[in-house]
């Protein structure tokens, strides 16, 4: 196997100035002065520069002229001759084996090892760190025994290639808005009224029952369009023991939808157009009468005004509600028994009654508290000959959820009927019930 001169040239002289290091070591112990060793350092650490750099204008030669790959390229071997000496467990391995591995070791490997070996044994003071210190700190260099050739080659210039962006489906659901808004309130109640027939202020027992519902379904849009629908119906019966001609009578009776189709003018108003529509369920008695005083379709009112609805929202939102000022209104009202003709304002004999004039109605509710409020509804048309006002008043009394008690007050004018000796055009109507009650 063959060494560049060059390289062995290297390896003898840094053995030389080994054993030159090493016999001035001796000289030292015969007493030599301190100077002549730091002389002698300093001529060992400037002879290591001065081959430094031969070896680096060597390897820049052998760059520049492109050698081939045939000739032998500078390689990593000469590192550990000028690094701060260490000593290397791998050089004394192959120093005393007695296997193939030591045989096959180039020249040059084997002069750097003697070089370093006799370091070892004439100046200890010289090695300066471990190989278990460097692999400590995971710095230790691999040693390279065969050189890494990189051979580049040109191509020609190509256009990078687009990344397409990665597709991933996604199902997108969207939800149709729902305008609608729904609720409603229901309550069932009884009143019981007992008393014996020896009691000594007399009177009678009496039993009643009531029920109510009322459906709201309202449409709102947010762009200026709503539409509200409200059914309202109660049922009550009451018994009495000195009625001897009906096991009961109906005590309250009402059927009335309300609907209203607005268009935003302001913040607060809307053109309106309303439907009022209401009968009853049942026929209407009194005490020990067997005359029928009203009955389903007897009458049915149907009152259609335009106008303009006012939004109320006052005292922290506690009072709620609209107002509802039509000046153009059209009341028809169609009574099923003829008999009945006279008693709700039409001439004998005819079934159907037409009236135009002007309508208002006031729907409010004021929550006192979340235990108390007051149900309110205004009604009043006129056809400036004659006039009907109504004044439903509800309030609320709320013991829990589900237990409640009401207390009905129903004032009503109506000069379209025969006078009254004693009310006048007057109506009243009242009464306070207690039982279960529910709202969602």
């Amino acid at each position: 196997m063959k060494c560049p001169i060059y390289k062995i040239f290297i390896v003898a002289c840094f053995c030389l100035l080994s054993h030159l290091d090493a016999s001035a070591q001796v000289v030292r112990s015969g007493a030599v002065h301190v100077d002549s060793h730091s002389q002698l350092v300093k001529n060992y650490t400037d002879s290591l520069a001065i081959y430094r750099h031969r070896i680096d204008s060597l390897a820049e030669e052998n760059r520049r002229l492109k050698l081939s790959s045939e000739a032998p390229l500078l390689d990593g071997k000469y590192y550990k001759l000028f690094v701060p000496l260490t000593f290397y467990h791998s050089l004394a391995k192959n120093k005393f084996s007695l296997g193939s591995d030591s045989a096959m070791q180039s020249l040059e490997n084997k002069y750097i090892e003697n070089a370093l070996m006799n370091i070892y044994l004439k100046r200890q003071d010289l090695v300066a760190n471990s190989e278990n210190n460097l692999q400590k700190a995971d710095g230790a260099t691999p040693e390279i025994d065969v050189p890494v050739h990189h051979d580049a080659g040109l191509v020609e210039k190509i256009s990078p290639t687009t990344i397409e962006p990665t597709k991933t489906p996604v199902e997108v659901l969207v939800k149709r808005p729902n305008f609608w808004t729904i609720k409603g309130d229901y309550y069932l109640q009884f009143l019981q009224n007992y008393v014996s027939s020896n009691w000594y202020k007399g009177g009678e027992s009496t039993y009643s029952m009531l029920g109510s519902i009322t459906m709201e379904a309202n449409y709102n849009n947010k762009q200026k369009v709503k539409w509200d629908n409200k059914l309202e119906m109660k049922l009550g019966f009451l018994t009495s023991r000195s009625d001897s001609l009906h096991s009961f009578k109906a005590s309250e009776d009402l059927i009335r939808y309300t609907g209203k189709l607005g268009l935003q003018a302001s913040k607060k108003w809307y053109y309106t157009l309303q439907v009022l529509a209401s009968t009853q369920f049942y026929r209407g008695y009194k005490s020990n009468d067997e005359r029928i005083y009203s009955d389903f379709l007897s009458p049915f009112d149907l009152n259609i005004s335009l106008g303009m609805d006012y939004t109320v929202e006052a005292f922290n939102k506690k009072l709620t509600g609209n107002v509802h000022l039509a000046p153009a209104a059209y009341n028809f009202r169609f009574v099923k028994r003829k008999e009945l003709a006279t008693r709700y304002n039409l001439e004998e004999g005819k079934k159907t009654l037409h009236d135009i004039g002007s309508q208002f109605t006031i729907d409010l509710m004021w929550k006192f508290t979340d235990q108390i409020n007051w149900k309110m509804r205004i009604y009043g048309f006129t056809t400036y000959k004659r006039a009907e006002f109504e004044w439903e008043n509800t309030f609320v009394f709320k013991f829990n959820r589900y237990i409640s008690t009401n207390v009905f007050i129903y004032p009503r004018f109506d000069d379209g009927v025969a006078r009254d000796g004693h009310h006048g055009y007057w109506q009243l109507k009242e009464f306070a019930s207690v039982g279960f009650a529910y709202s969602f």
